[in-house]
């Protein structure tokens, strides 16, 4: 009886180390997924700073040309009110 009990030992420790061996592959698989989806989330995160930034950009340089547009056009209507008789200036 006394083999029969350190069979079903050894059976069940190969059993608890086939386990703990498999709860760890699972785990590492995980974490490496895990890190792969970061990866792609940061470099997807990169990617939006960079379309944002170059966004902001030409709305600035929009956004100047448009106040160029709009003193050249105040000049121009300055001198068509110099030049019109009906103008009150």
């Amino acid at each position: 009886m006394t083999t029969f009990i350190w069979i079903v030992i050894a059976i069940a420790i190969v059993f608890l180390v086939a386990g703990l061996v498999s709860l760890y592959a699972t785990r590492g698989k995980r974490l490496a997924q895990r890190r792969e989806k970061a990866h792609e989330l940061r470099r997807e995160s990169a990617d939006h700073h960079v379309r944002a930034d170059e966004r902001e950009a030409l709305a600035r340089e929009q956004a100047e040309l448009a106040r160029s547009e709009r003193a050249e056009a105040e000049k121009v209507g300055a001198r068509a009110d110099k030049l019109d008789p009906d103008s009150d200036g």
